[in-house]
């Protein structure tokens, strides 16, 4: 393999990849809840369902393209099986053997996290402003949207204009993984409550035991729902804690509120590396407006940057005279327990702000 853009190999990633599943024992659990036959002929769905996922990772975006792929490797999995063969098995996958799929996948997922554990620098924990989030696993949901050439089985015209799928998903953000999916048509509502509690509970039954004591979610502003803050809020218990920054559309009430901050209640923000990030201001706007049926110790942290000329458009008459652009994070977080000032304004601002991230997850 040469450096001259000639002769390179996109997809040799794909024998890590089917020898991770392998290795890990997905392969061989995805078998036992899968439909199996002595017939010959017969190719096992786990294998299949395996290689499907192995050729989407390598770019397939169709069951034509995932069986071409297969036969480029049959030299190193075996025989490939046809586009037909995978779309059987696809359609053979019911409410009970998707169920019997995810238990497959958390059993697995906590064999994997246990071997995290050992390693010599230990399970992935996140660092946000120079602080690490020890003990605590972050789950990031959010929602995109899928385009579709022709029009295909549950797509529909998008907020976007677009036409396609709209499916909503939770990430892990210490391990980057998808921990569930809800596939969507194009026209399905951004904020749908029930839509992110089932996607949240998915998620939550695939993170094991022994790492579940505490949990942040992140939302953007999708989830500044009553309905999903309730559901978060009613989610601790004694064993675990569940903390949520969410995003806030603000209103005319809220631009009252911060016309009310004096200039010394603003604080420099910071990056991701804890450093100042000057020009760039957060302050504690809880208090200062009534928020009646909102969960009790929710907090608001508003942030105002300068407006950039993408921005100028969209701006209201309030961020004009005041020349500040601002946006807000709902959260119930008083204080993370062992990290050292998680509870100010400035740190709960750049641990919102990293949810940006799950774009690269989506991608």
């Amino acid at each position: 393999v040469v450096a001259d853009g000639k002769r390179l190999i996109g997809h040799a990633g794909a024998v890590l990849l089917r020898r991770c599943a392998d290795r890990t024992g997905l392969t061989d659990a995805l078998a036992k809840v899968l439909p199996s036959s002595t017939m010959a002929g017969w190719r096992d769905r786990a294998a299949v369902l395996v290689h499907l996922a192995v050729a989407i990772v390598l770019g397939a975006e169709n069951l034509s393209e995932a069986e071409q792929l297969q036969l480029h490797h049959r030299p190193l999995f075996g025989f490939a099986a046809s586009d037909s063969t995978a779309r059987r098995m696809l359609a053979a996958l019911d409410e009970a053997t998707l169920a019997g799929i995810a238990k497959v996948r958390a059993r697995v997922r906590r064999h994997v996290w246990g071997l995290l554990h050992l390693r010599p620098g230990g399970f992935p924990w996140l660092t946000v402003a120079g602080k690490r989030l020890c003990g605590w696993i972050v789950i990031d949901l959010d929602a995109t949207v899928i385009t579709a050439a022709s029009k295909k089985a549950g797509a529909a015209v998008t907020f976007k204009k677009t036409y396609g799928f709209h499916p909503l998903a939770a990430w892990c953000a210490n391990t980057t993984e998808s921990l569930a999916m809800l596939l969507r048509p194009g026209n399905a509502g951004a904020n749908t409550v029930a839509d992110h509690i089932a996607v949240l509970s998915d998620a939550l039954a695939q993170i094991p035991g022994s790492s579940a004591a505490k949990i942040l979610v992140r939302v953007d502003g999708a989830g500044a729902t009553h309905g999903l803050l309730e559901h978060l809020e009613a989610l601790n218990t004694t064993r675990r804690t569940v903390r949520y920054t969410v995003g806030w559309k603000i209103t005319e009430d809220d631009e009252k509120a911060i016309a009310r901050l004096p200039e010394m209640a603003w604080e420099t923000s910071v990056h991701q590396d804890g450093s100042l990030q000057e020009g760039y201001c957060v302050a504690e706007l809880t208090g200062l407006n009534t928020r009646e049926g909102w969960p009790e110790g929710m907090r608001l942290i508003v942030r105002r940057v300068r407006p950039t000329r993408r921005h100028l458009k969209k701006l209201t008459a309030f961020e004009k005279k005041t020349g500040w652009r601002y946006c807000i994070t709902a959260t119930n977080i008083r204080h993370m327990w062992g990290i050292a000032g998680s509870g100010h304004a400035q740190f709960l601002d750049v641990l919102h702000r990293s949810h940006a991230g799950v774009e690269d997850r989506v991608r």
